[in-house]
């Protein structure tokens, strides 16, 4: 029933998509307004560009000053800055692509770059790229995370930056246990028994029950059972038998080392609950750090990327890719990629990213001294960049945000009060998975 119920809501997308696309071609035309059926032109290199911040207000400061920079360099361009709130950016884009306005450069995460690529919008930067000086010096993780995220295998946004997986655990506690850090997934699950004391409100792990917890879940199944691609043919590996017994002792601990409180928790109650308590080992990301730096001060907790296999080798999915992409319409593509340049280059790329405490996608600006100094961006850094193996997640499916959100989010907190088992819960996410797959297959 699931997945005819996905089917039929890819079809009225599609119905719908084609509409707006109809639609979009005849009412916008050329006539400047910037719609998904404009096909914008060179320009002439200098003038004005409009750029959206797909961050604004959280990264106003440091794109206005990376944007005066630039205008330093080239005082012919000035940038039209408009900053969109994360929560507004798919929407606003959406709304452009119908009814024209788009802007010439948009801040683009790769967990919604297929829809807008889709719609048309997006002009493919791989030529220019490959002209540029630029190339060879972004991340082949990140740029492999940008093409997978498309529709078909291009690269629609220049690279700039990515969060990690991180795993933060409270270095008081593990010394006062003994305990050696957990780097492995054999230390992990010693840890989280060791530390956990349930009578004195002690646990070793807090767990992610609530909203985001499928992402978290995959990075710890996949992380376990070492499988490295999420597909099989065009069968998803999500229910493969390692991954199901992987799951199954991950969503063990719950309740047994982890508050019971868990089943709920969001991540900002999960590190509100980390902060303020003793438990061992929190999953997040590298944007909880001022959080705990706050709340524990320095040398009481340690963040590194999430554990090995005992052989040492990582496996961990994809997170989202943050980039810049050229939108077709533009009128001054010239200057607009002068900008992206400038934007993903050493100097600027490093700036951004000090600002936000993410890893950046410009080989050179990971090696400056801030990221040295920030131990759990620099292992970040180190592990993006190394022999980690990264298991792409399909963003390209027009229903990867709804199968892995509101669809399994309920389904995923029956498997930790054990009212659902770990296959069942998988072998369901993978019927859904396997006929978005063959639906996007059909019409690609």
């Amino acid at each position: 029933m699931k997945s005819s119920n996905h089917r039929s809501r890819r079809a009225a997308t599609a119905v719908a998509l084609g509409s707006v696309l109809a639609l979009t071609a005849t009412a916008c035309g050329d006539d400047g307004s910037g719609g998904a059926g404009d096909k914008g032109d060179e320009g002439s290199g200098k003038g004005s560009i409009t750029f959206w911040d797909n961050n604004g207000g959280v990264r106003t400061d440091v794109w206005k000053q990376i944007i005066a920079d630039f205008e330093k360099k080239y005082p012919d361009i000035e940038v039209k800055y408009v900053g969109v709130p994360a929560a507004g950016i798919q929407s606003k884009y959406d709304t452009a692509i119908q009814g024209g306005g788009l802007p010439d450069v948009g801040g683009l995460a790769t967990s919604m770059l297929a829809e807008v690529a889709a719609q048309g919008a997006l002009e493919p930067l791989d030529g220019r790229l490959s002209k540029s000086s630029l190339n060879g010096k972004l991340n082949d993780n990140f740029l492999q995370g940008v093409k997978a995220a498309g529709t078909d295998g291009k690269t629609y946004t220049v690279p700039t930056s990515a969060n990690n997986g991180t795993l933060w655990y409270r270095t008081d506690l593990f010394k006062a246990a003994g305990l050696d850090e957990p780097s492995t997934w054999t230390n992990f699950y010693k840890a989280a028994d060791k530390l956990t004391d349930t009578d004195k409100n002690k646990f070793g792990y807090t767990i992610r029950g609530g909203e985001g917890s499928i992402a978290q879940a995959l990075d710890a199944m996949y992380g376990q059972s070492g499988i490295t691609s999420f597909w099989n043919g065009d069968k998803t590996t999500v229910n493969d038998p390692k991954n199901v017994a992987a799951l199954k002792k991950y969503t063990d601990l719950y309740k047994k080392d982890t508050p019971s409180a868990d089943v709920n928790n969001d991540f900002t109650k999960m590190v509100a609950q980390w902060d303020n308590g003793t438990i061992g080992m929190l999953s997040h990301n590298l944007g909880s750090y001022q959080d705990h730096l706050k709340a524990l001060g320095e040398g009481k907790f340690k963040g590194i990327p999430n554990p090995t296999l005992d052989d040492g080798s990582r496996v961990q999915v994809s997170n989202p890719v943050d980039g810049l992409a050229m939108f077709k319409s533009g009128t001054n593509k010239a200057a607009a990629w002068k900008f992206i340049e400038f934007a993903a280059s050493h100097e600027s790329n490093s700036k951004w990213n000090e600002s936000a405490g993410q890893v950046p996608a410009n080989k050179e600006a990971a090696q400056d001294a801030w990221v040295q100094k920030s131990e759990p961006t620099k292992l970040a850094a180190e592990a993006l960049g190394g022999n980690t193996k990264i298991v792409q997640l399909p963003y390209y499916l027009p229903d990867w945000n709804t199968i892995s959100k509101s669809d399994n989010e309920a389904n995923f907190q029956k498997v930790l009060l054990g009212k659902t088992s770990a296959k069942s819960f998988l072998d369901t996410l993978a019927e859904q998975l396997n006929a978005a797959q063959g639906d996007w297959k059909e019409n690609h």
